[in-house]
């Protein structure tokens, strides 16, 4: 029986083990990678997958802030699916989504961090935000909301995204949502894209 994999974090100038099938050496990476023995895997950036942590693991009474005595909720994560339009090459991409929001300011401020792999002709690219919306309660179960932030992506492009988002609650703990967006890239071409996200939400119990 082949023993586990040892696993540690190297940092991105460490060197490498290959296996005895000659595979080729690994590429340099931003940020850590997990290496076992005999082979590699790294994730495409540290920083939004380090902010997404951050968001589920800190205390409710931090991020949540005072919510009304009919809204029971903490964190809402947003399982959806987008596709997504490039405005100057005409790129089109799809893949599923995947996003925590948190409230650190009741009425006034809300966070999210989502990731997504979108799937192209050109191959699978991946896309991560963190986007500062202010929340508008349009009714008991629609809320509206428009916000901007940072993107990032794993061919090394970094710029901002604009969007609106719609929620729609069927029930306290479920619902779904519409989410258009722009984003502009500071770096390689100054892509611009637009893409839309729908999906279901799923308000996490306070702890």
């Amino acid at each position: 029986m082949n023993a586990a994999p040892r696993w540690r974090v190297a940092p991105a100038d460490a060197i490498f083990l290959q296996s005895g099938g000659g595979s080729p050496p690994m590429h340099n990476l931003r940020g850590f990678r997990f290496v076992a023995k005999g082979w590699a895997m790294k994730p495409f950036d540290s920083v939004p997958a380090l902010l997404i942590v951050g968001l589920m693991a800190a205390p409710a009474p931090i991020l949540a802030g005072e919510r009304s005595d009919d809204d029971h909720r903490g964190a809402v994560l947003e399982i959806g699916a987008t596709r997504e339009w490039g405005l100057q090459d005409g790129k089109n991409s799809f893949g599923p989504s995947l996003a925590i929001e948190v409230t650190p300011i009741e009425h006034w401020l809300e966070i999210e961090a989502g990731i997504s792999p979108l799937r192209s002709k050109e191959g699978t690219e991946w896309e991560a935000d963190l986007v500062f919306k202010k929340p508008f309660q349009l009714s008991k179960n629609v809320e509206f909301m428009i916000g901007a932030g940072p993107q990032w992506t794993s061919s090394g492009s970094f710029g901002a995204t604009g969007v609106l988002d719609f929620m729609f609650w069927v029930t306290p703990q479920y619902g779904w949502f519409v989410e258009p967006s722009f984003s502009y890239a500071f770096t390689r071409g100054h892509d611009q894209n637009l893409a839309v996200n729908v999906g279901l939400l799923i308000a996490l119990p306070p702890h």
